[in-house]
């Protein structure tokens, strides 16, 4: 039996997250909302495991989220993060109050005293806090095991029956030893073994979708970005030619990006295909359009609807496949989590779809899962290692409105900058990187004439799982080599600039 970890859901931010780490160390984890499995569930499942999330609550509002009494006889170990901590304590006993001006967030310093948890981890290291509670006495049975100077209780155990809490959030990578605990949780108190894979991923999916999709057909929204392609593949692995792909050509597309798609997916693959030329079609949509929201929506709607059309010529089609990933998820706003940019596939859909379902078997990975996902599928590693590109392609790459015109600009700038970074041998260094043509102008001199031409900025960001980034810095020679060629070999454009901004406080895209 695979054993496995359950991550109850109370609302937090990083409830993925923590199931990915957990992943990470090859146990596998899945979530669920608090509300939706019992006690006698989880029992039966034979989870090794539960993690208790955090959360936006007070656990002493009423109205707040809380977890089956039960489950604290169930003999299962359980770790308690944040507002998950508070909520253990709050059951079992113990009393919680308001942090007031003592609140801590961001990085603070924990100080230890021992405890399974903490094997491994020094006296004091940095953790990161997020918290306007605190537990102020614990339950009968537990024992403080870390504090920091505003948290008398920034951890607690029960060793006998193996319930833990921490207040800080181990899961987020600026706790320094964050991953030490979560592997002593999971290898010392749960007695993983860890021997979950990526290839267990694939052959899970595989079959549900085999048996969930049995004698039902399949349109895939194919973009020819890294998670799309993945999701095809995948698909196709499991209802074989019942999945046909539909790529839409909106015009928007990356310099060469059409006949790769071409090349890979209908010969390399033998998968059906369908292209579909809609450029003028998106364009004519997009016409004065400036708004980076509206944007979004308007080609979320377009991909609907061509795909719905190019349905109609086929057998009836039953489901919708897409490449959508964990932070489109959370950055569109799902679940309690505040919209930052409506991704085209998630909060950019419309309300009414002609499809009995949309699949998305890709929903609760990161980015660098799913190039794992790809590559144990077979897909050529020059692909699924490629630039991540989002669905609305440039249109959130051009600022202002868009025009066919500054789409020619920004190609040949893109292309010239990837070119730069793959000849510096870095293409696998940044995490991703683009040009963006910006709405501005500036004033430049060329063969003794004055010039006025678009301003490019470049951008190039490091991270592990797009959920935060920081900006990477490439060498001066690489970024004056790409400058002095786009200010050479693309007409109108005058100047280049360098984001230097990391996310947060920007996303990584600019629109």
């Amino acid at each position: 039996m695979q054993e496995k970890i359950l991550v109850l859901d109370f609302g937090g931010q990083y409830n993925l997250l923590i199931a990915r780490r957990i992943r990470q160390q090859h146990v596998y984890a899945e979530v669920k909302s608090y509300g939706s499995i019992t006690a006698e569930q989880i029992q039966r499942e034979g989870y090794r495991g539960i993690v208790f999330t955090g959360g936006p609550n007070s656990v002493y509002d009423p109205a707040s989220p809380h977890f089956d009494p039960g489950i604290l006889r169930l003999g299962i170990p359980i770790l308690g993060i944040c507002y998950g901590h508070q909520l253990l304590a709050w059951m079992a006993g113990g009393e919680i109050q308001a942090a007031g001006n003592a609140s801590e967030y961001g990085r603070v310093t924990l100080r230890t005293a021992g405890g399974v948890l903490f094997d491994g981890v020094p006296s004091e290291s940095v953790c990161w806090m997020s918290h306007t509670d605190f537990v102020k006495s614990v339950p009968d049975g537990f024992r403080i095991t870390a504090s920091t100077e505003n948290c008398p209780c920034a951890a607690m155990a029960d060793d006998e029956r193996r319930l833990y809490g921490v207040q800080f959030h181990p899961e987020v990578t600026h706790t320094a030893f964050g991953s030490q605990i979560l592997h002593n949780f999971l290898f010392k108190v749960c007695a993983c073994r860890g021997d979950w894979t990526m290839e267990d991923f694939v052959s899970a999916a595989v079959e549900r979708y085999r048996q969930e999709l049995s004698g039902k057909r399949a349109l895939c929204a194919l973009s020819g970005g890294v998670d799309s392609a993945v999701a095809a593949v995948l698909l196709h692995r499991a209802i074989g030619d019942r999945l046909t792909c539909v790529f839409v050509d909106h015009g928007l597309l990356r310099k060469g990006e059409h006949e790769q798609v071409e090349q890979v997916f209908q010969h390399r693959f033998q998968m059906k295909l369908i292209v579909v030329n809609a450029r003028e079609r998106f364009l004519t949509r997009l016409k004065g359009v400036t708004e980076p929201e509206r944007k979004r929506k308007i080609i979320g709607e377009e991909f609907i609807r061509v795909f719905e059309k190019e349905a109609k010529k086929l057998e009836k089609q039953d489901a919708l496949v897409q490449g959508t990933i964990y932070p489109d998820v959370v950055e569109s706003g799902a679940g309690s989590a505040a919209v930052i940019k409506s991704h085209h596939n998630v909060g950019g859909l419309p309300e009414k779809i002609g499809f009995e379902r949309i699949v998305e078997p890709l929903r609760e990975l990161f980015k660098d899962e799913v190039r794992a996902v790809g590559l144990e599928l077979g897909i050529p590693e020059e692909l699924v290692m490629r630039q991540p590109f989002p669905g609305p392609g440039l249109a959130i790459r051009v600022m202002g409105e868009i025009t066919e015109e500054k789409l020619a600009v920004l190609r040949e700038a893109d292309a010239i900058f990837r070119e730069e970074v793959m000849r510096a041998g870095l293409a696998d260094a940044p995490s991703q990187y683009f040009a963006v043509l910006t709405d501005n102008r500036s004033v430049g001199v060329m063969g003794d004439a004055r010039t006025y031409g678009w301003v490019i900025a470049l951008r190039a960001v490091s991270t592990d799982d797009f959920m935060t980034a920081d900006w990477s810095r490439l060498p001066y020679e690489l970024l004056a080599r790409a400058s002095v060629r786009i200010t050479n070999e693309v007409r109108s454009v005058s100047r280049v600039v360098y984001d230097i901004t990391s996310k947060p406080p920007a996303t990584v895209e600019w629109e």
